[in-house]
C-alpha cells in the first residue's frame, strides 16, 4: 500500500488549495482515508476523513464549512479542497489509509485507526 500526497503550497489568507492523496496497492472503495495535519510545536490532529463504504465524511470543527473531502474511485484518489484558508491552517498535512472497516464514521477520525501514511505536504497560509 502506498499513498502519494500532493498539492501543498503557499497561499494568502482567504485563498484555496486542493490536496490530493493517490493510493496504490489497494482499492479504497470499502475502506477509510483521513487527512491529518501537524503545525509546529503541536500534536498531529485530524482534519477530515471519508469512508467510501459508509458514504460518510467527518470534519474537525475548525475546518467545517471551509474544507471538503471527496473521492474519485476511478483514480483511487481522495481530495481535500481547502477554501477560505486561514493563517492557522498552516501545517504539514498527511493523508492516511486504513484497510479496517467500521460502521461508524467516527472510527476514521482517530490517529490510531490508520495503518498507512503518505508523505507530508506543506501548506503555508500567509496573512
Amino acid at each position: 500500500v502506498q499513498l502519494q500526497a500532493s498539492g501543498g503550497g503557499l497561499v494568502q489568507a482567504g485563498g484555496s488549495l486542493r490536496l490530493s492523496c493517490a493510493a496504490s496497492g489497494f482499492t479504497f472503495d470499502q475502506y477509510g482515508i483521513g487527512w491529518f495535519r501537524q503545525a509546529p510545536g503541536k500534536a498531529r490532529e485530524g482534519v477530515a476523513c471519508i469512508s467510501i463504504g459508509l458514504g460518510s465524511t467527518l470534519y474537525a470543527d475548525s475546518v467545517k464549512g471551509r474544507f471538503t473531502i471527496s473521492s474519485d474511485n476511478t483514480k483511487n484518489t481522495v481530495y481535500l479542497q481547502m477554501d477560505s484558508l486561514k493563517v492557522e491552517d498552516t501545517a504539514v498535512y498527511y493523508c492516511a489509509a486504513t484497510l479496517r472497516t467500521s460502521d461508524s464514521i467516527s472510527y476514521y477520525d482517530r490517529l490510531s485507526t490508520y495503518d498507512y501514511w503518505g508523505q507530508e505536504t506543506l501548506v503555508t497560509v500567509s496573512s
